[in-house]
């Protein structure tokens, strides 16, 4: 059993102290089957309203995400998801996520407009009725939004999708089994099925990028990596600005939110429709295009240009910290502060800051005598860690852990440390049975 530093202990027990009645690790037989339960919803509103709607329950075979540290969270996320025995009141199970949804409401369009959009979450099916509580959060980390819903699992309108076709898809790496190992899958994404050989070299080539970066390359036996192969009847994606529009296997397209280079597909049921019983937690979709572009969101998928020659190396390996880490962008945009970090709330993300509870981040990791803020000096760009202005989008009151990081400029070689002490946390909070909480 790998060992853990005191601090992350600390954090540990005060979250373990949130969640409370939560089970413990060897409860999850007792409360689930070794099967799947998906949720689909839909999430719509203004940039002032949420609505949250149950679309549709299924089930399939095999249940692949974790079975340990079921009622904890190890980040906050801009939603969550709990599920709730209403019998006894305990938390059976916790899952955090961000949404499309949420950003598009920070959108000038969502002034002027209401839309909906698709969002699904998986869940270890239960033998017994549960209540599942899907939640959404403002900048002020504060609930918005919230649905209470019951599922009986002997409800005959789960559809059971045990035994339909998969669709084709392979191992390309087993760290080990998958009660045991994160399973990340790479889908293509804008391939048609004669091209199918080239997805599988560019998937080759990420997992060869992530490899290159800690804490992957040292935990690398923490993962499993899948190829899935969902062929699409037109090569390429869809690039709106060009007046390009392509029939793919996911219907994405770049142009999300008027922004060229934001590459995404608002069809997650079709994407969970793909992975139908194939072993995934997490997803990185390799888009068969040369143009420059791609996204990440927290617990909900990466998705990045496959041809472009910065994606492979840079780009995907900058949104996996996005959608496996939850880490935040280190940027900011001119020199107007926005509000997407309030000054009085503490940003979830673990390499953002605005002070307001600088002692929950790294704040542990500071030399001594380090200034707050940080003034930038020129020298050790990805390595001296400090608290320097700039970073969550805005140029002043958010800050980032050092000067130049991969989650603020693409061609820097590396996570600093700050990001990688939180990328390992996460490996461990999904790899290791106990991790100190208690």
């Amino acid at each position: 059993m790998r060992s853990m530093k005191p601090l992350f202990r600390i954090v540990c027990l005060f979250m373990a102290c949130l969640a409370a009645k939560g089970v413990s690790a060897g409860d999850f037989d007792r409360a689930f089957t070794d099967s799947t339960l998906r949720i689909d919803y839909i999430f719509s509103g203004t940039n002032t309203e949420q609505h949250i709607a149950v679309s549709q329950l299924s089930k399939t075979a095999g249940w692949y995400g974790r079975r340990h540290n079921l009622s904890r969270l190890p980040l906050e996320g801009n939603g969550q998801l709990t599920v709730i025995d209403p019998v006894t009141g305990d938390t059976l199970y916790r899952h955090s996520f961000s949404t499309l949804f949420q950003e598009w409401q920070e959108t000038e369009e969502a002034r002027h407009a209401e839309k909906s959009f698709e969002n699904t979450f998986l869940i270890p099916f239960p033998k017994q009725p549960v209540d599942v509580v899907c939640q959404l959060v403002d900048n002020h980390r504060t609930v918005r939004s919230s649905l209470k819903h019951r599922v009986n699992p002997r409800d005959i309108l789960i559809r059971d999708r045990s035994s339909e076709q998969q669709t084709p898809w392979r191992y390309l790496r087993q760290g080990g089994d998958s009660r045991d190992c994160i399973d990340v899958a790479f889908v293509a994404e804008g391939y048609t099925e004669a091209e199918m050989p080239a997805f599988l070299a560019v998937c080759d080539s990420s997992i060869m990028a992530l490899e290159a970066h800690e804490p992957f390359r040292s935990m690398m036996d923490r993962f499993n990596f899948v190829a899935v192969m969902p062929p699409s009847r037109d090569s390429g994606v869809s690039i709106p600005h060009l007046g390009q529009w392509k029939n793919t296997a996911l219907a994405s397209s770049f142009d999300t939110f008027y922004s060229n280079r934001y590459l995404t597909t608002l069809h997650l049921q079709r994407l969970y429709d793909v992975m139908t019983a194939i072993p995934f937690e997490h997803f990185i979709i390799l888009a068969n295009t040369t143009e420059y572009g791609g996204g990440g969101i927290y617990n909900s998928y990466n998705m990045a240009s496959a041809r472009c020659p910065r994606s492979r190396y840079e780009v995907i390996v900058h949104e996996f910290g996005h959608s496996f880490g939850g880490l935040g962008d280190e940027y900011a945009y001119g020199d107007d502060p926005e509000t997407h970090y309030p000054a009085d709330t503490e940003p979830w993300e673990p390499n953002l800051t605005t002070l307001h509870d600088f002692a929950s981040k790294w704040q542990d990791m500071l030399p001594p005598g380090t200034a707050i803020p940080t003034p930038p000096d020129g020298r050790d760009l990805t390595t001296k860690v400090g608290v320097y202005e700039g970073a969550g989008y805005q140029s002043r009151g958010v800050y980032r852990p050092v000067q130049e990081c991969r989650m603020k400029v693409n061609e820097v070689k590396d996570f600093c440390p700050v990001c990688q002490r939180a990328l390992r946390r996460i490996i461990d909070f999904y790899t290791l049975t106990n991790i100190g909480w208690v």
